[in-house]
């Protein structure tokens, strides 16, 4: 496979491929900041799907256009509603007086404009991100990165070809606590690092997702159903216009995921981002819908498991049907476990060690890291995309679209497996899925037998620190009695002792 193609967690492993990425990343920049907007000027951005979600990233962009940074130029929604009333927000609380556009392509074939930003429907995000870098534009696209695992990965080469800057829009990555948790795991402090488990559990008395209000006004007239549905491009089947799968279009596979794209995707690919794994070797999903008969296609109840070829297992709970006892955010290693909170700004975690006759350590204590804090995670993230593009430095983006792509690998290969009854294999060079199957016990069982070293995240630093285990003398009688030999005896058999 060429080496463009391989994951930067398969790059680090050698020192001659972590030039190799040095390199490409150099390159990144330089092509970067030769095709697009000079620091000094306003970035010109468009806004692709400016309902819902999208309102957070206007009142983002609308605050950096007012201090010279942006310029909000063009405004597109398959519904006219949204798209006047988007327009009219920014007339009103800035200079920009953004144009109103039924169709993104307009968007992206416009060549005054330098960035698009992108929170339509999950099953747009690939076809737009890709058109659009493409077209040398810079892209901030809200999760999750795409619709499919395959659609992932040609966002991620597109972008590694493009030398555009992209950002993800899981906000919680610009918190300073993941940087924090990452450089005390990779110095060791909780030893071999073995799980993580994280959760984004909800509750409402109508079904998640149904508070997406249905009008009137929402009808074929005023929206183009055929654009929004994709057929053109074979996005989505062809169907009769609803309401429902317009608006609440998160409860339906044509479209999103439920909670597996709209939530899990937050809290795995901040789990990423402490831990600095990536891509998984092997996923499996569980779940069903247990109580919100509504018509809605995605599961109620959901859980996802992945395991990574560097010796961790991750996973991600919950339900939209209980909220007040979530399961703990935390990374669990040897020595001990880092507890996070369950909310999203998070300014502290607590270390809780383990007990001294397991850790062979007297100076570890229970303490709690306070880490700075962000008053608006949204803003800097949107600022940190934007920042990133003018300078022409798409490594540093707090949510890449590695970070993305590993990120999307995990949760809808979680949802594949519960809707097919299939575990799935991941191979992080190839970037390839696959069915699973015995060869992954295999692997740590032949490692088992080897007795051979312990895996670690990437960046690891500390040796052995955590990464061993103390025999006991006893354990010397072990082993097959071959011919009758004691292999405790020195070759002795057992009639001889």
């Amino acid at each position: 496979m060429d080496s463009a193609n391989v994951s930067r967690r398969t790059f680090i492993k050698t020192s001659a491929a972590a030039t190799a990425a040095a390199t490409a990343a150099t390159s990144l920049k330089a092509n970067t900041a030769t095709s697009g907007t000079s620091p000094n000027e306003r970035l010109r951005i468009g806004f692709i799907g400016v309902g819902g979600r999208m309102n957070t990233h206007l009142e983002s962009a609308m605050k950096l256009s007012n201090e010279g940074k942006v310029e909000m130029v063009a405004v597109c929604d398959v519904f006219n509603r949204a798209r006047t009333e988007a327009a009219e927000k920014i007339g009103r609380n800035t200079k920009d007086k953004p144009k109103e556009i039924a169709d993104y392509r307009d968007i992206i074939n416009d060549k005054t404009i330098d960035a698009v930003c992108i929170a339509t429907p999950d099953h747009w995000h690939a076809k737009q991100t890709i058109d659009a870098l493409n077209a040398g534009k810079h892209v901030y696209c809200e999760k999750p990165m795409t619709h499919s695992v395959e659609e992932a990965i040609d966002v991620y080469n597109t972008w590694k070809k493009s030398g555009k800057v992209m950002q993800v829009g899981v906000q919680s990555t610009s918190l300073p606590i993941w940087k924090d948790a990452n450089k005390r795991l990779i110095d060791g402090q909780l030893g071999k690092v073995l799980m993580y488990q994280t959760s984004y559990f909800r509750n409402s008395d109508m079904g998640q997702w149904r508070y997406y209000d249905l009008t009137e006004d929402m009808n074929p007239k005023n929206i183009d159903w055929q654009m929004f549905l994709g057929t053109e491009f074979n996005l989505a089947p062809n169907m009769p216009f609803d309401r429902e799968k317009y608006h609440q279009w998160r409860c339906y596979w044509d479209f999103g995921a439920g909670m597996f794209t709209d939530l899990f995707v937050h809290r795995t690919t901040a789990m990423l981002k402490a831990t600095g794994l990536r891509f998984p070797g092997r996923v499996v999903g569980a779940g069903g819908i247990y109580l919100e008969y509504d018509d809605r296609d995605v599961p109620d109840v959901a859980t996802v498991v992945a395991d990574f070829p560097e010796g961790v297992q991750g996973m991600v709970t919950a339900t939209m049907c209980c909220q007040e006892t979530p399961v703990p955010q935390l990374i669990r290693g040897h020595f001990g476990s880092f507890v996070f909170g369950n909310g999203e700004e998070l300014t502290s975690y607590d270390f809780i060690p383990e007990r001294k006759p397991v850790t062979h350590k007297s100076d570890q204590k229970k303490e709690t890291y306070e880490v700075e804090g962000l008053k608006n995670s949204s803003l800097t993230h949107f600022t940190n995309f934007v920042d990133c593009a003018k300078a022409g430095t798409p490594e540093e983006v707090n949510c890449s679209p590695e970070l993305g792509a590993a990120a999307m690998v995990i949760v809808k290969l979680g949802s594949k497996s519960y809707r097919e009854g299939k575990a799935f294999h991941f191979d992080g060079e190839k970037l390839v899925a696959s069915d699973g199957n015995k060869s992954w016990a295999e692997r740590w069982e032949k490692m088992s037998k080897d007795r051979a070293p312990a895996k670690h995240i990437p960046g690891w630093t500390a040796g052995d620190e955590g990464s061993t285990i103390h025999a006991r003398e006893y354990q010397k009688l072990a082993g097959p009695w071959i011919n009758g030999v004691d292999p405790a005896a020195g070759g002795k058999s057992a009639s001889a002792g």
